[in-house]
């Protein structure tokens, strides 16, 4: 069996880590051949020490040569390189046959639609990349001719339910996707208690542990929107066919509901590791260090339906897919410009959606027609978002 060579785009992030720690696991069947961090030059270079990848990149360009002196002082040869363009030529060259992308925001994009076009199997932990171009993904995917997995457990979940074939369509006799969502840490409270949430609240989820960005987005629900929007795409599923419920316990990932009655479920404990092991080996199943869930144990599962009266972002991703063209694209870069006013304190918490909202209001849906108009709306709704802040928030 050929060891699979695996580039981990967003290495020292969550999903990066635990891609390494199966790695680990299975040194006969996977090699880390490509590292790639943001800015964090210390942390990289201690993975590149225990992993001896091939080309590790920091996407800061200005951080490429205290990235080259912590390699030269642990020992580490290995090429080098910087920069976003760096990071799409990896993604794309011969160094790497499997492709995690795990950079967070829209800055994974072209490196996530240059593995898809070159064929390789592509570990999809960047939801920003669908969301906004999931037609041009689909299109990389056909030219290519690779595989796409989906690592968000949600996705990698509904992924292990569905007939073989994958898209469905209606197909195989599926009537419904059904997305599971924790609720984060404000589930069961009113628009009247959220006034006043801090930052430090927002980011303390009760389950996973994740960056800032997407622990916010947990907090208000648009990472379940925009999860439902990547199920659209993904599974080739009308929004009508797609539908969120709140599960507290994070044992239940998602379901997939039958024409004939049944719903297949994929249980298991709330640990990234099981979501991309199944990536990484499929179809075969292997060890991810996840020990065995009890049922017993837990007790009790848990189901509600989302508040979407309190939770706005969630109705508003639905709205964006109704609309079509490059809506979701505008949702999404709303919703960045938005979270990072909230983490700064400028923004209140109930303001994101609201923001969101005027932004979508006020950048009607265009067709999306190819990378660079979807660049250039993406800049239009991070500066429309901006206006809407300083008109209104400050």
């Amino acid at each position: 069996m050929a060891v699979r060579q695996v580039a981990v785009l967003g290495a020292t992030g969550s999903i990066g880590t635990s891609t390494l720690d199966v790695i680990a696991r299975h040194p006969e069947r996977f090699r880390a051949s490509v590292l790639v961090a943001n800015q964090s030059t210390e942390a990289l270079a201690t993975l590149c020490e225990r992993f001896r990848p091939d080309l590790a990149i920091v996407a800061d360009a200005s951080m490429e040569g205290d990235l080259v002196r912590r390699l030269a002082a642990a020992g580490v040869r290995c090429e080098v390189a910087s920069g976003a363009d760096a990071v799409t030529a990896a993604a794309a060259g011969p160094l790497c046959d499997t492709v995690v992308a795990a950079i967070v925001g829209a800055a994974g994009l072209d490196s996530t639609l240059a593995a898809a076009r070159t064929g390789k199997r592509l570990l999809l932990a960047n939801k920003e990349s669908i969301v906004m171009a999931g037609e041009l993904l689909l299109a990389a995917l056909r030219e290519g001719g690779g595989d796409l997995i989906p690592v968000d457990s949600e996705h990698n979940a509904i992924f292990q339910c569905l007939p073989p074939g994958r898209p469905v369509a209606g197909r195989g006799g599926v009537r419904r996707l059904v997305l599971t969502a924790s609720g984060g840490p404000f589930r069961g409270r009113g628009r009247a208690d959220l006034g006043t949430v801090t930052p430090a609240q927002a980011c303390a989820h009760p389950k996973w542990s994740m960056g800032r960005k997407i622990s916010v987005d947990s907090a208000t629900l648009m990472n379940k929107g925009l999860e439902v929007i990547e199920a659209h795409h993904l599974f080739q599923a009308p929004p009508e066919t797609i539908d969120v419920v709140v599960h507290p316990q994070s044992l239940v990932h998602s379901l997939v509901d039958y024409v004939d009655g049944s719903m297949l479920a994929q249980l298991g404990h709330p640990d990234m590791r099981t979501a991309i092991a199944c990536a990484l080996a499929w179809p075969e199943r292997i060890e991810a260090g996840v020990p065995p869930l009890d049922l017993a144990a837990h007790g009790r599962l848990d189901f509600e339906a989302p508040d979407t009266d309190t939770f706005r972002c969630l109705a508003l991703a639905f709205d964006a897919l109704r609309a079509g063209g490059d809506a979701t694209a505008i949702l999404n870069a709303a919703n960045e410009v938005a979270v990072e006013a909230f983490l700064a304190g400028t923004l209140p918490f109930l303001g994101i959606a609201e923001l969101v909202e005027r932004v979508l209001e006020e950048l009607p849906a265009k067709p999306v027609v190819d990378v660079q108009t979807l660049a250039a709306r993406d800049a239009e709704a991070r500066r429309a978002a901006r206006d809407v802040l300083r008109r209104a928030y400050c």
